[in-house]
C-alpha cells in the first residue's frame, strides 16, 4: 500500500515539476488528430517552398502551352487546364497566396482584436460600449459581405482582400480577447501588480494579454481555415485574388466552365482547400484539448 502511494506521490511530484508548455506538448502530442493535421500542415508548407525551385512562375505557372485539357497522368499529376498550365503546379504554387492571404489577414485581425479586446475589457465603461457596439454591428454583417463591399470599394487586389479579411478577423478576436480580460483582471496578482506600482500598459500587456492567450490560440488555427474559404470564395466570385494567379479559389472559378468535361480543374484545388481547412480544424481541436485546464492529468 505505501508503494502504491509512493508511486502515486511521485508521478504527482513529475506532473508538478513540468511546465505549462511541457504539459501542452505532451497532451497535443497524444491526439492523433491534431499530429495528422500538423503532418499535413508541414508537408504543404514544404511543398509549397520546393515549387518555388522546381517551376517557373512565367513559364509553368502562367504561361501558355499547347498541352490544354490533359488528364491527369503520370507527366501531368492533376491533369492541365485550358491553356495548357500543370494543375499540380499551380495548387502548390497556389497554396502560398492562400496561406500567407489568411495568415497574414488573421495577423492583423488578431493584434487590432486583442487592442481593443483589451481596453474594451480592462477599462469597461464608455470604451466597453463603443468598442463592442462597433464590433457587434460587424459581427452581424457577413464575412464574406463584408470582404465584398471593401474590395469592391477599393478594387480587386491581393492587398485589399487581405484588408477585407483582417477587418473580419478582428471582431472574433475582439469577443474573445474582451471575456478573457473581464475574467482576469479581478484576480489577486493583478491587485499586487497595481499595489506595485505596476503602470496600467505594462499590467495589460505582461499579466493580462499572456493569461488571455490559450483561446486565442485554438481560435487563431481554426480562423486561419475559415479565412482560406472566405478568400476562396471571394476569389471565386471574381473580387479576390485576380486571373491568372494560382490561388486555390481562382482555379476553381477558372475550371468552373469546364467541369463536365475536364472535372480535374475543379477536383483538385477543392480538395486542396478541404484538406488544407480539414487539417487547421483538426489541429485547432488537438489544441483547445491541450490547453482546457479540466484536462491535465
Amino acid at each position: 500500500m505505501s508503494t502504491a502511494n509512493n508511486i502515486t506521490l511521485n508521478d504527482a511530484a513529475e506532473v508538478k515539476g513540468r511546465s505549462m508548455a511541457q504539459e501542452t506538448m505532451r497532451r497535443l502530442f497524444k491526439n492523433k488528430g491534431a499530429i495528422v493535421g500538423m503532418v499535413f500542415l508541414i508537408v504543404l508548407v514544404l511543398a509549397t517552398i520546393a515549387s518555388t525551385f522546381i517551376y517557373d512562375y512565367k513559364t509553368d505557372i502562367v504561361g501558355l502551352s499547347t498541352e490544354i485539357f490533359q488528364s491527369p497522368s503520370a507527366e501531368h499529376w492533376f491533369g492541365t487546364d485550358q491553356t495548357g498550365r500543370d494543375i499540380f503546379a499551380r495548387v502548390l504554387y497556389g497554396a502560398r497566396y492562400s496561406l500567407a492571404i489568411s495568415v497574414g489577414s488573421v495577423a492583423i485581425g488578431l493584434v487590432i482584436g486583442m487592442i481593443l479586446g483589451a481596453l474594451a475589457g480592462f477599462y469597461g465603461g464608455v470604451i466597453d460600449q463603443i468598442v463592442m457596439r462597433s464590433n457587434d454591428i460587424l459581427y452581424s454583417i457577413p464575412n464574406i459581405m463584408i470582404a465584398v463591399v471593401i474590395v469592391s470599394l477599393l478594387g480587386t487586389s491581393t492587398v485589399n482582400l487581405l484588408l477585407a479579411l483582417s477587418i473580419s478577423s478582428a471582431t472574433g478576436f475582439t469577443r474573445i480577447t474582451r471575456a478573457q480580460v473581464m475574467t482576469i483582471r479581478g484576480e489577486e496578482y493583478i491587485e499586487s501588480a497595481y499595489a506595485m506600482g505596476l503602470p496600467t500598459w505594462k499590467i495589460i500587456l505582461k499579466h493580462i494579454i499572456p493569461n488571455c492567450l490559450s483561446p486565442i490560440i485554438v481560435q487563431i488555427t481554426l480562423r486561419i481555415g475559415s479565412t482560406i474559404i472566405s478568400a476562396s470564395s471571394l476569389s471565386f466570385l471574381g473580387v479576390g485574388v485576380p486571373s491568372p494567379t494560382p490561388e486555390w479559389g481562382a482555379m476553381l472559378s477558372d475550371g468552373r466552365s469546364y467541369i463536365r468535361s475536364s472535372g480535374w480543374m475543379c477536383l483538385f484545388p477543392g480538395l486542396a482547400i478541404m484538406f488544407t481547412v480539414l487539417a487547421l480544424n483538426l489541429l485547432g481541436d488537438g489544441l483547445r484539448d491541450a490547453l482546457d485546464p479540466k484536462l491535465k492529468k
